[in-house]
């Protein structure tokens, strides 16, 4: 029975095995060398370096201003993307919402839709003079926002085009989580005299709790991985105030041919995700057990 098992989920194993452990091995190995356009040439020219690239980074100017971009971008949008998708379930899963499976789908369009096709309207709508934010915050007495050419704006413009783009499909996580909620709990808190905020307080958060861990852990890793985004409206500009480290590492491994920086630079991210995953689960079951 155990040999019938594991012939089951051999080629998953073996799927597995080749597409990504190999390749995160052999990453890991080219990170501890000095891989280079000149190494691509010819493998001879390839040197074992230990950890220098490590080391480098953690004195690189460039490589800080990243990390400081992306922990703002997660800090900010991970919240906001989060509350947003909530708060869009919690309405289209309320018995009053109408034409809910439309509203569900306008919601969820943009995850699905190029992210270069509406950049050009998103970059449109930012736009210093003819866009049309400005225009409304000139309406209501406001000052124009050079939103993607200062750089104290830009990347929270980002955030705000980012957010837009991707809770649809937190959305729909929470959706699914709300109809698994017994409609019993809510009436007979309601019959105790509960009211809206105390019946989404103390049962549909509680029982969103594992729904809520879940989709922050998928959020924080996606928004951890920020690139397209940069890249496509910014270019990481102005004055590097919206370069991630993904972008930071594209730039060292196709821009530079650095390879052995830029392999060193994701293995950095990844322990910084898996350290944070970490504190979060434990924080997590920490308040379960109180």
């Amino acid at each position: 029975m155990e040999r019938a098992a594991w012939c089951f989920v051999a080629p998953a194993l073996i799927v597995i095995a080749v597409f990504f452990l190999l390749p995160a091995l052999a990453a890991f190995v080219i990170s501890l060398t000095d891989f280079d356009l000149y190494a691509l040439a010819s493998l001879k020219n390839l040197r074992f370096i230990g950890l220098r690239n490590y080391i480098d980074l953690l004195h690189t100017p460039l490589f800080w201003k990243a990390l400081g971009n992306t922990l703002y971008f997660v800090v900010v949008g991970v919240p906001v993307s989060i509350a947003t998708s909530l708060a869009a379930a919690v309405l289209l899963h309320s018995k009053v919402a109408r034409f809910k499976s439309f509203f569900r789908t306008a919601l969820f369009a943009p995850v699905v839709t190029s992210l270069v096709a509406v950049v050009v309207i998103w970059r449109y709508l930012f736009h210093a003079r003819y866009g049309y934010i400005n225009y409304v915050l000139g309406g209501l007495g406001m000052p124009k926002v050079d939103w993607l050419g200062d750089p104290h704006w830009s990347m929270f413009a980002i955030i705000v085009f980012s957010v837009w783009k991707n809770f649809g499909y937190n959305m729909i996580i929470f959706i699914a989580g709300l109809q698994s909620i017994s409609e019993d709990l809510y009436a007979a808190a309601k019959l105790d005299g509960a009211g809206h905020w105390a019946r989404f307080r103390y049962i549909t958060l509680p029982m969103l709790g594992p729904t809520i861990v879940m989709v922050s852990i998928l959020t924080m890793v996606g928004y951890f991985q920020v690139f397209a985004e940069p890249y496509v409206m910014t270019e990481g500009g102005p004055m590097q105030s919206t370069v991630s480290v993904l972008y930071f590492m594209y730039e060292q491994g196709f821009k530079w041919w650095n390879i052995g920086s830029a392999s060193a630079i994701a293995f950095m991210l990844f322990l910084l995700m898996f350290s944070i995953t970490l504190l979060q689960l434990k924080f997590t079951r920490l308040g379960d057990e109180q």
